[in-house]
């Protein structure tokens, strides 16, 4: 499973209008309005490179007030519990 994170910027007034549009794309597990430079976080998770590049540059294109994004594809992912399994076997 390859998961992307898509920053987001949106018009203001439609931002809750733009979240709801993205979480309804097939591929977003989920959207996050944040605060700071972006105005949400998109997360992805598909099978194929490819599938990235039809969600963000097919999909995202269509939704209202979408402004500008930015796409951070994750190498590997690190979490508590991999590093809790990590000690269990030996490992550290």
């Amino acid at each position: 499973m390859i998961t992307t994170i898509v920053l987001v910027r949106a018009e203001p007034k439609l931002i809750p209008q733009c979240a709801r549009h993205l979480a309804g794309i097939a591929g977003v597990t989920d959207v996050y309005s944040v605060s700071g430079e972006w105005d949400l976080v998109v997360v992805i998770k598909v099978a194929q490179y490819e599938d990235i590049a039809r969600v963000v540059t097919e999909q995202f294109p269509e939704v209202p007030g979408l402004i500008r994004t930015t796409t951070l594809t994750a190498f590997r992912a690190y979490s508590k519990a991999d590093t809790e399994q990590a000690w269990d076997i030996g490992a550290g």
